[in-house]
């Protein structure tokens, strides 16, 4: 875990190291102080020498000097690397995410993978800042003021010896302790974040239903959960504070009581047993903010961990070695094809599908709810590997082919359309970057998006709203069209994309991709007969199989499913006997 989120220090490598330098010079100043504390006093004070007094006073304006400088510095640059370090952090975890393929994702929720790039972050970030500068000043701060404690007394610091221990084995039961329940309670922060993304998303239904005491409930439930859990893991972590004010009680009134008798026995002076008690408030100050740093770790090693798993996470679908790059056409086929979500062949949504389908051709696909239409478009663009069998494109296996080849000529409109916050020519060049404003008038018109567009009062200027809030949903399914058409794909997947419009738009945009783009391979996936019915070929699909295959005609001889369909859409379900 430690090798793998210390690779992304990257260029703030020479950040992370000053920070401890610096700290270390700032410690050897702090360390100092009081050595010169005792020889102002033994030498200055107790001597009357005004001489000696002003020469150690010079020199200990000069230490707290520098201990300031070297204190901004290190502060400074634990700052930039920490930062440096987060940023590095939340690009390395977006980027491979980008990568992740369907089932990568599936393993983890959205508001799982918000919080990993949010709260598990900055724990993570606060926790570096703090081990790069506190966590190398306090062992430092430790170690300087025993050395000097013991050239002073050695009697005397055997006190510290006694208690260090002490107060290390008192921390460490509290991590022990601690660790398991912020691991918990930070994974009932992704419900959280789930319940809120889903009430803020499902709004208009919650209000429709009059749902919302249930909501509320719901996440006064989980909120409850993570108080419950942070009261319990901080009760035990705010124990080191009365440990820690402890062991400094104990500590002073030892090095107080036989330091008064080493002074009357003439073995101390007062300046050294000064200089004691100095030394004995920077070496328990310093547990202290080791204690603290402790805390952090604690708090941050299950973030930690929970980035880790995003960083290590490698998509299941890579390419080959030396893949293909062009795609030579739309002909696509399916040979003796299965398909498991599981990874199992005994459990499959598919089964043994065989289809080939010309470059060019128009293909509709019918079914029920269930019956795998998606799963089987979705195999086209590799989404997903098939499990037994091949899917080709182009006469090649799609497991042959660069991915991001693959799928810039695979245009896919899924069933859940999805537009981005941005103006509408933001959104429609995400199928094409450089798309002129010509080519995006020329794909809205064959998608009939081009009519409602030219009637907002910015046109094609107009700002969508986050998920495309502000445009009904046969407008957006039109915009999600033309952003697909755009890409100039020789395959075009629409699944039930037509579903929120009219059935004269959806006429019209049919008869579009027929005269306008008759070399694309066009599959449209429809739950309406007349969306499909004048196609080459139709798939009726049940069950993961194939059901049926041919012309609108000829199905409606030969397929009891599709007529079933057909006559429930065009006479209410009655068959004419």
């Amino acid at each position: 875990m430690i090798k793998t989120l210390a690779k992304q220090i990257k260029e703030y490598k020479k950040d992370a190291i000053m920070s401890p330098v610096f700290v270390a010079l700032e410690s050897i100043m702090e360390v100092i102080i009081p050595f010169l504390m005792a020889y102002l006093i033994d030498d200055g004070m107790d001597k009357g020498d005004i001489n000696a007094i002003y020469r150690i006073g010079i020199l200990l304006i000069i230490c707290a000097i520098a201990s300031l400088i070297f204190g901004i510095l290190s502060g400074r640059f634990s700052a930039r690397a920490s930062a440096g370090f987060a940023k590095n952090l939340r690009k390395s975890m977006y980027y491979n995410v980008q990568d992740f393929s369907f089932s990568n994702i599936d393993k983890f929720s959205p508001a799982s993978i918000i919080t990993r790039h949010t709260t598990d972050i900055t724990n993570v970030q606060m926790a570096f800042q703090m081990i790069i500068r506190i966590a190398v000043k306090s062992p430092l701060l430790l170690i300087f003021s025993l050395i000097m404690a013991f050239t002073i007394n050695v009697k005397l610091s055997l006190i510290f010896l006694v208690m260090v221990p002490f107060l290390g084995i008192g921390l460490y039961l509290i991590a022990t302790k601690a660790h398991p329940i912020f691991e918990k309670t930070f994974k009932t922060y992704d419900k959280l974040n789930n319940a809120v993304e889903e009430n803020v998303r499902g709004i208009r239904v919650v209000k429709s239903y009059v749902t919302e005491d249930k909501e509320i409930n719901k996440f006064n439930n989980i909120s409850q959960e993570i108080y419950d859990g942070f009261l319990k893991a901080e009760g035990i972590v705010m124990l080191n504070s009365p440990l820690m004010q402890f062991t400094v009680d104990v500590v002073i009134i030892l090095i107080s009581w036989f330091g008064g008798k080493f002074i009357i026995s003439n073995e101390l002076t007062t300046g050294e047993l000064t200089s004691l008690i100095s030394y004995a408030m920077q070496m328990l100050m310093s547990l202290m903010m080791l204690s603290m740093v402790l805390v952090m770790i604690m708090i941050s090693r299950a973030s930690a961990e929970r980035i880790v798993e995003i960083l290590e996470e490698k998509s299941n679908l890579t390419n080959k070695e030396n893949p293909i790059h062009e795609v030579k056409n739309g002909e696509i086929s399916f040979e003796n094809v299965s398909f498991s979500y599981v990874n199992d062949i005994n459990k499959t949504c598919l089964k043994d599908i065989n289809v080939y389908i010309e470059s060019g051709e128009t293909v509709g696909i019918i079914g029920g709810t269930g019956s795998s239409k998606t799963t089987f478009v979705q195999l086209i663009p590799r989404l997903f590997d098939v499990t037994k069998g091949a899917v080709k494109v182009g006469g090649v296996d799609v497991r042959d082919y660069d991915l991001n080849s693959l799928r810039n000529q695979v245009a896919m409109v899924l069933q859940k359309n999805v537009l981005f916050s941005g103006t509408i020519k933001d959104n429609l060049r995400w199928g094409k970057e450089d798309a002129t404003d010509e080519e995006m008038i020329r794909a809205c018109k064959l998608a009939q998006a081009d009519e409602f567009i030219q009637s907002f009062p910015d046109g094609y200027d107009t700002y969508i709203e986050q998920g495309g809030t502000n445009v009904s949903g046969g407008q957006k399914q039109r915009l999600c069209i033309a952003r697909a058409l755009l890409k100039k794909p020789k395959i075009l997947i629409l699944d039930d994309s037509t579903s929120a419009v009219d059935t004269k738009t959806d006429s019209l945009i049919r008869k579009a991709f027929k005269e306008e783009i008759p070399n694309t391979t066009k599959i449209i996936i429809a739950q309406r007969i007349s969306s499909v019915e004048d196609a080459d070929k139709i798939i009726v699909l049940d069950n993961g199989k194939i059901n049926g295959i041919g012309t609108h005609e000829e199905l409606l001889e030969t397929n009891e499913i599709y007529k079933d369909v057909y006559t429930s859409q065009t006479q209410g379900g009655t068959l004419n006997k």
